[in-house]
């Protein structure tokens, strides 16, 4: 799954949520007792799903991190082929950004 498909799921996911919340609220005032079983069915799955998204969002924090830490560790134990391949890539998109 490529990282803006993760982003946009997780933006789907939110709006899911929020609706659910909306729509609580919106029946708060029905008072027959399969509409507050539901409702009450339904605040629990967002509780959940509110929970998940927090553990989802906190694990990919962590993944960003060590994956900074990692590049950050090559290019100390390499600092001149970084340079050199630093050098390469930006004189190749000067000469294909210079194209016409």
């Amino acid at each position: 799954m490529s990282a803006s498909t993760k982003d946009k799921l997780m933006e789907d996911l939110k709006q899911v949520i929020n609706d659910a919340e909306a729509l609580t609220k919106e029946t708060a005032g029905d008072l027959s007792g399969r509409a507050k079983e539901v409702r009450d069915k339904l605040a629990v799955r967002i509780k959940d799903a509110k929970g998940q998204i927090s553990q989802l969002e906190s694990v990919a924090k962590e993944r960003a991190a060590e994956g900074v830490k990692e590049t950050d560790r090559v290019i100390r134990e390499h600092p001149y082929e970084s340079l050199g391949i630093s050098f390469g890539l930006g004189i190749l998109v000067g000469v294909l950004l210079n194209r016409k």
